[in-house]
């Protein structure tokens, strides 16, 4: 007689079979699993941060500080309030007080001159607070010299060293002589 073969049974789903084989794990597996893990953090933390960021309230504005007009001033409203002029001057501290070039700038811009620069001079020796005009523009020169109350004729004072190079309509290196200026040493002394 024959033999008849058995036939193994296929299981009806084999997803869900066991697989007999032990899986290892390799260094290179949990080292990768580590790093996924790590990034993961990470990325929470950047995500709280951010949300943090974008959902904090502003600040608490009481009634009675806010301007009683019923419309914003446009910005063309507020420079005709207080126009700056086109003067662009440069302030030097020439004489080595600390954070003077600073004040000085202060002061000018409440005068509405533009000071677009403010720095230390080549040396710290000027007696003298000079005005240089730097361009033809004599009408600059003037009105800086009678912002900071100095005679424009004062030759010692007023130079005309013309230097098409420079940004700048004026330099003004400041001297030694700094708290003679009675404009600037009032301002300084109701500001700081």
């Amino acid at each position: 007689m024959a033999q008849t073969r058995r036939r193994k049974k296929k299981p009806l789903f084999p997803i869900f079979t066991k697989s007999r084989k032990k899986k290892r794990r390799s260094s290179g597996d949990t080292l990768l699993n580590s790093a996924i893990a790590v990034l993961s953090v990470v990325l929470i933390v950047f995500i709280i941060s951010f949300s943090s960021r974008y959902t904090r309230g502003g600040l608490q504005i009481d009634a009675a500080s806010l301007n009683q007009q019923s419309e914003p001033l446009l910005a063309t409203q507020y420079y005709e309030m207080n126009p700056i002029q086109d003067i662009e001057i440069e302030i030097l501290n020439g004489c080595g007080e600390a954070g003077l070039a600073a004040k000085f700038s202060d002061y000018l811009r409440s005068q509405q001159i533009d000071v677009v620069r403010s720095e230390n001079a080549d040396h710290f020796n000027y007696t003298t607070t000079l005005i240089i005009q730097r361009n033809e523009m004599v009408e600059y020169v003037r009105k800086v010299a009678t912002a900071l109350d100095i005679d424009i004729t004062d030759e010692n004072r007023v130079i005309v060293i013309p230097d098409p190079k420079r940004d700048v309509d004026i330099t003004l290196i400041l001297g030694k002589d700094y708290t003679d200026i009675k404009p600037v040493a009032e301002f300084l002394k109701s500001r700081y």
